[in-house]
C-alpha cells in the first residue's frame, strides 16, 4: 500500500509527485516502460520508487486515482434513465472504454484480481463502490440477485476486459458482458 501523502516529509512528497507525473507521462505515451526506467526519468533511485509504489499495480492505480471518479456520476445518470441491469451493462461498456484509453490500467486490474487484491487500491475501491451502487439498485427493484459481491463482479469485469478489452473486440465484449449481466439477474 502506498504511504499516505499527509505523512510524508516535503522532499519525499516532491519525489512521490514527480514519480507520479513521470509515470503518467510514460503511460500516456502508449509504450511499455519498466518501473526502473520511470525512476530514472524522474531522477530518483529505484529504491525511492519502490518505497512509494511497491508494485507496478500500485503506481498505475495512483496515476489514475482521480480519473475514475467521473464514472460514478455516469453510473448515477444511467440509473436515472435505464433499468438497473441495463445501466450496469452500459456502465461496464463505459468502463471498458475508460480502461482502453489508459495504458496499463487493465493489466493492473487483472493482476490485482488474480492476486486477490481487487478492491484494495483507489481505482479498484471506486470501481467496487460504483458496482455496489448499481447492484444495490438492481436488488431493490428485484431485477438483480441480492447475493452478489461487488468485488466478485469487479474481478469478473477485469477478466472479461483482459480477453476482450481492446477497441477492435467490442462485439465480443458486448456478448461477454451480456452473459455476465444475465448471470446477475434474479431468477
Amino acid at each position: 500500500m502506498t504511504p499516505r501523502r499527509s505523512t510524508l516529509r516535503a522532499d519525499a512528497q516532491r519525489n512521490r509527485e514527480h514519480l507520479l507525473a513521470t509515470a503518467a507521462e510514460a503511460f500516456a505515451s502508449g509504450q511499455a516502460i519498466s518501473l526502473d526506467a520511470i525512476a530514472k526519468r524522474a531522477g530518483v533511485g529505484s529504491g525511492t520508487l519502490y518505497r512509494h509504489f511497491p508494485t507496478r499495480e500500485d503506481l498505475v492505480e495512483e496515476v489514475y486515482r482521480d480519473q475514475i471518479r467521473p464514472l460514478r456520476d455516469d453510473a448515477r445518470a444511467l440509473l436515472e434513465t435505464q433499468p438497473p441491469a441495463q445501466a450496469l451493462h452500459t456502465w461496464m461498456h463505459r468502463f471498458a472504454e475508460w480502461t482502453s484509453e489508459r495504458r496499463g490500467i487493465c493489466e493492473a486490474l487483472v493482476a490485482m484480481s488474480a492476486s486477490g487484491r481487487f478492491g484494495t487500491g483507489p481505482v479498484c475501491d471506486e470501481v467496487q463502490r460504483i458496482l455496489g451502487m448499481l447492484l444495490e439498485a438492481g436488488t431493490k427493484t428485484g431485477e438483480l440477485r441480492g447475493d452478489i459481491d461487488p468485488v466478485d463482479v469487479g474481478s469478473i469485469l477485469a477478466s472479461v476486459l483482459s480477453v476482450a478489452g481492446a477497441p477492435e473486440q467490442r462485439a465480443r465484449l458486448d456478448r461477454m458482458l451480456t452473459i455476465v449481466v444475465d448471470g446477475l439477474r434474479s431468477r
